[in-house]
């Protein structure tokens, strides 16, 4: 049974988030990527491979060399996900902040 990594517990990690930012606007190899970090080349490959099963990233083969870039369709998949709950914060946000403006305008 081959089952599906999920994509907030890959997202969870700081590693990975930081390897998706890097990847935001260029493609790259796995070699390129790991240079990047003061990781063990592995446990970098372990984290592509994480965020390649979740869907965030794709592969593509050139010579000996497997190149990563942002799988954007995903990505955004995830956005429209958060979207509500962002809209939600900047209400409540927006509200306190009113609140806290007619409280100073009182003194």
């Amino acid at each position: 049974m081959n089952l599906r990594r999920d994509v907030f517990q890959a997202i969870a990690d700081p590693t990975r988030r930081a390897i998706l930012l890097l990847l935001a606007s260029q493609t790259l190899s796995a070699g390129a990527i790991a240079a990047n970090f003061d990781t063990a080349r592995p446990t970098i490959s372990k984290h592509l491979q994480i965020l390649t099963e979740c869907e965030l990233l794709k592969q593509e083969q050139t010579g000996r060399e497997i190149y990563y870039h942002i799988n954007a369709t995903k990505m955004k998949d995830v956005a429209e996900f958060i979207e509500p709950f962002r809209q939600m914060w900047d209400d409540r946000f927006n509200k306190l902040e009113s609140i806290m403006k007619q409280h100073q305008t009182k003194k």
